[in-house]
């Protein structure tokens, strides 16, 4: 037995580079030009895998077999008869439209080669195209693609990012996801049903940042009449939301560019574009679980009495930043015909310029300007949207926790609800980050702007402390640059957890405003 060959580089290039050089050494240079340029096909070196992991041992009158000599992958085993067959097909350039298989050599002939048998080329599919093999295979479409991703996030992801859909929904539910996010996203215009006035043409407009359902960079004006003990909302003047913008047709009517507030508005307010992230699942927190965090007579005497909001007809409200909606249906339903100036079938009427129809003729589009399906999976797409999971905290997040709920923020931004009953699963008695109690409270001077239903100018619902990492401004009307601007203006019933947060040392009020970046 001979030695081993020293150990050297050993790609496809390599290995049949050694094999060529022994056979040269053999009396057979020439017989073998295929090996000497690697690949028979490609002449490229062979991939990391499929390189042997030790040297090639040589016995006498062996020859190495070299992978690919054969068209494929198996190695050749003929040790002695000279080039695979077929290789000279292939150096002949028939490869080039099909394979060549030649049968093998009967044994004692030499020289003699039958005719190579003509394998039709593959014919690949147009692109989408079913196979007629597959039963039920359907075109790729975008929208199948956006299902596919989604379920593939919500079966090996735990952590809901903003945009994210809640863990936990069935194939059918991420496929209403992604077709009412193409509501949500849609951008309206005159010829489609915009206006005459509104606020923005679509919902994305205002809920983008940084995911569809997020901020937006858009301000609003609201305006009511508050006369205590009772609130105006202005509705024969045309409600508490004065439109900023009006379609070319009406601005050739009446010559306005926007909504005038009404003369007997006692307030003016603005406002920006919350997230909407986990709404679905404060929808589902149950009534009684608000109530139970209710204190209107402070009996702990610890400041806080946080009460319920109400609508109209009495129910709880969970939404609006005065509590004033009870459910995220009618919240979403009545975006359309305020914000966009598009009617569905829930608002099937146009909003009044100051209390006066819209003049006839500019509005040609037919009410109501959305179907009732499109209005659905616009709200399928909200109600699904997931609560973002916060960002892992280090040791001064994790400190800044703790101090979170000793100066007594957690009094009124509870960190955690727990949902209801409900028919879809993935939303039914669960535990979420939310941060609110969902109940009014007085906020103080500082803060006061306008009224709706039960809630004064003081009053203001407990905001859910959702994705504040992506968040440019703070409070509902912007105002606030930074964290710390935004605690020293509670006022009111949080007074006294304002002036715990300004004795604290500069380290700790740091340590705070870190685990709030966190969320």
């Amino acid at each position: 037995m001979t030695a081993r060959h020293p150990r050297r580089h050993y790609g496809r290039q390599g290995v049949q580079g050694e094999a060529h050089a022994l056979h040269q050494s053999r009396g057979g240079a020439d017989r073998h030009p295929a090996v000497a340029r690697g690949h028979p096909r490609s002449g490229r070196s062979t991939p990391a895998r499929c390189r042997p992991t030790r040297p090639v041992l040589h016995l006498p009158g062996y020859r190495p077999r070299l992978l690919g000599e054969d068209g494929g992958t198996r190695p050749d085993h003929r040790s002695r008869d000279g080039p695979a067959p077929g290789a000279r097909d292939r150096r002949a350039g028939g490869a080039r439209r099909g394979r060549n298989r030649s049968p093998p050599r009967r044994p004692g002939v030499q020289g003699r080669r039958r005719r190579a048998r003509r394998v039709p080329p593959h014919r690949h599919r147009p692109r989408g195209r079913p196979r007629r093999t597959d039963r039920g295979a359907q075109p790729v479409t975008p929208q199948r693609v956006a299902v596919a991703s989604l379920l593939l996030l919500a079966g090996c992801a735990k952590v809901v990012k903003p945009g994210d859909p809640v863990p936990g929904l069935t194939r059918q539910q991420l496929e209403r996801f992604a077709r009412g996010k193409t509501v949500f996203d849609s951008t309206f215009t005159p010829a489609t049903g915009l206006g005459p006035l509104f606020n923005a043409t679509g919902c994305g407009e205002c809920h983008e940042d940084p995911a569809a359902g997020g901020r937006g960079d858009e301000i609003e004006l609201h305006a009511t009449a508050f006369h205590a003990p009772t609130c105006d909302p202005l509705v024969q003047e045309g409600g508490p939301v004065a439109q900023l913008h009006t379609t070319p047709a009406l601005k050739q009517a009446l010559g306005i560019d926007s909504e005038p507030v009404p003369p007997s508005a006692t307030a003016r307010a603005h406002r920006t574009s919350p997230v909407v992230f986990g709404r679905g699942l404060l929808d589902l927190v149950p009534d009684a679980e608000i109530l139970s965090y209710a204190d209107p007579d402070d009996r702990n005497h610890d400041g806080i009495r946080g009460r319920p909001g109400r609508s109209l007809d009495g129910r709880i409200g969970r939404f609006g930043r005065k509590a004033f909606v009870p459910t995220l249906r009618e919240f979403n339903a009545g975006a359309f015909p305020t914000e966009t100036g598009v009617t569905d079938p829930e608002q099937p009427t146009e909003e009044t310029i100051g209390g006066q129809p819209i003049p006839p003729g500019v509005d040609p589009v037919a009410d109501p300007e959305i179907t009732q399906n499109a209005l659905d999976l616009a709200d399928d797409f909200v109600r699904f949207l997931g609560a973002p999971t916060a960002a892992k905290l280090g040791k001064d997040g994790r400190r800044g926790r703790d101090l979170f709920s000793q100066i007594g923020c957690a009094s009124c931004h509870i960190p955690t609800l727990r949902t209801g009953p409900s028919p879809v699963p993935a939303l039914a008695h669960r535990e979420f980050p939310a941060y609110t109690d969902l109940l009014l409270h007085d906020m103080g001077p500082e803060l006061a702007d306008i009224c709706l239903g039960i809630a004064t100018p003081q009053d203001f619902r407990t905001e859910p402390l959702l994705d504040l990492r992506d968040a440019k401004t703070f409070l509902h009307d912007g105002q606030a640059a930074t964290l710390e601007q935004a605690i020293e203006r509670h006022g009111g019933e949080a007074a006294g957890v304002r002036a715990r947060f300004k004795a604290l040392p500069v380290a700790d009020r740091n340590a705070i405003v870190a685990f709030l970046k966190a969320l």
